[in-house]
């Protein structure tokens, strides 16, 4: 049984789920659709076209699913699809896509604390974390398993890996490659996710061969293509390092 304030407008064509909660003063616009047992505060707009999955908790005052702040949007039908068990904490702006890939979307089990803008086009990972004040730029992609510090800011077609924890206040202005903490200005390694990857199940002797490759990619005097040989030829067997090697030879940004 839904329990829905009656101060709430909701469109017509919008379509709600079983056993959903909905404060007081809320928007909801044409041709959203809320999953089963989502509860959202009060005082919150839900922009048009916008999908939010199953247990989802959006708090107070949050703007989901609004048009992109794109000038070249010209109103084409696109959308913001949040995954399931995502909460979404109060003055928080989730821009939809725009017609270069028509969906911003962020996965499953994602904590947005407050403050945090996640513009046009960005994908967002399975249980990632933005810390209060993360701003992201369009097109802005974040892997599974990543936190990012308060305030961090992100620049447009940004790609992050999964397993980083970046610290408060970063700017990242170039790709930030897998299982790696990065903080200070500019923006540089420091070290492996070493406390994260174990959470995650990693083995010892994984997060040693991932330390070790990052060693020579970081660490070493040789220059990235040359590093990146050698990491190839002693650590090819290793899955992760492989997601390593292929995360920086696609980047287009560069790395950090």
């Amino acid at each position: 049984m839904n329990n829905i304030h009656p101060t709430n407008i909701i469109a017509d064509s919008a379509k709600i789920g079983n056993n959903v909660t909905i404060g007081a003063y809320n928007v909801i616009e044409q041709d959203v659709v809320i999953g089963d047992n989502v509860t959202i505060g009060n005082f919150n707009t839900i922009g048009q076209y916008t999908e939010i999955d199953d247990e989802c908790n959006i708090f107070h005052n949050s703007s989901i699913g609004v048009v992109p702040q794109d000038k070249k949007f010209g109103g084409e039908k696109t959308k913001l699809i949040v995954g399931k068990r995502t909460v979404i904490r109060e003055f928080v702006t989730l821009n939809r896509g725009t017609s270069a890939t028509g969906a911003t979307v962020i996965g499953d089990d994602v904590l947005i604390m407050t403050g945090v803008h996640v513009a046009h086009d960005c994908i967002i990972g399975n249980n990632v974390i933005l810390v209060n004040l993360v701003a992201l730029g369009g097109h802005v992609e974040v892997d599974d398993w990543s936190i990012l510090g308060g305030a961090s800011t992100v620049h447009q077609f940004c790609k992050i890996g999964k397993h980083v924890m970046l610290a408060a206040n970063s700017k990242i202005v170039q790709d930030v490659p897998p299982y790696i903490l990065a903080g200070k200005h500019p923006l540089r390694y420091a070290g492996i996710n070493a406390l994260g990857l174990s959470r995650r199940g990693f083995s010892k002797e994984d997060r040693t061969v991932i330390k070790k490759a990052y060693r020579y990619y970081f660490r070493s005097e040789l220059n990235p293509s040359i590093s990146l040989k050698k990491i190839k030829e002693e650590f090819q067997d290793n899955a992760h390092v492989n997601g390593i090697i292929d995360f920086i030879e696609k980047s287009d940004r560069g790395i950090i």
